[in-house]
């Protein structure tokens, strides 16, 4: 639920129809304030998860620990044999039913709560473009983004 604008006495109305494919999203921020992100039509499987590490070890020389809820495709054998043969990959598992503890999570309510509020896209392609220009504007405020680290409550622990 939003806020939005009307006359008093005027209820207002967003009308949309979900009738466009299915579009998923993966990303990924760091503690300094950095945020990597791709959007897929369709469910995101094992190889886009894996192209996601392929294109995090591009953006950086440094160690990634990565906090990963239960999701299958995190849990896949592909997956598994990847980050086992890339030594600057880590991973840690993030207990059961605890968004709250994600980072990611609290990027991910940011932007549907306040970005893209009240937004009523009528194709895929406009809710495409609106998600793109929403995490364009977060990426240009690190602070931002290292908040979320803050909201987690694992800044203590990184």
């Amino acid at each position: 639920m939003a806020k939005t604008w009307a006359p008093r006495g005027r209820t207002p109305i967003l009308r949309h129809c979900f009738n466009w494919p299915k579009l998923s999203a993966i990303s990924a921020i760091s503690r300094r304030g950095r945020l990597y992100f791709r959007l897929h039509r369709g469910t995101i499987r094992f190889p886009q998860v894996l192209e996601f590490l392929r294109q995090l070890l591009r953006h950086t020389r440094r160690p990634l620990f990565l906090l990963w809820d239960g999701a299958k495709p995190h849990r896949a054998v592909a997956v598994r044999r990847f980050v086992a043969q890339h030594r600057r990959l880590h991973i840690f598992p993030l207990p059961p039913y605890c968004p709250d503890l994600n980072p990611a999570e609290w990027f991910w309510a940011h932007l549907k709560c306040r970005q893209l509020a009240s937004l009523a896209p009528s194709d895929g392609e406009e809710l495409e473009h609106e998600i793109r220009l929403a995490v364009r504007r977060t990426r240009h405020r690190p602070d931002l983004i290292r908040s979320f680290f803050i909201a987690s409550g694992l800044v203590r622990y990184l």
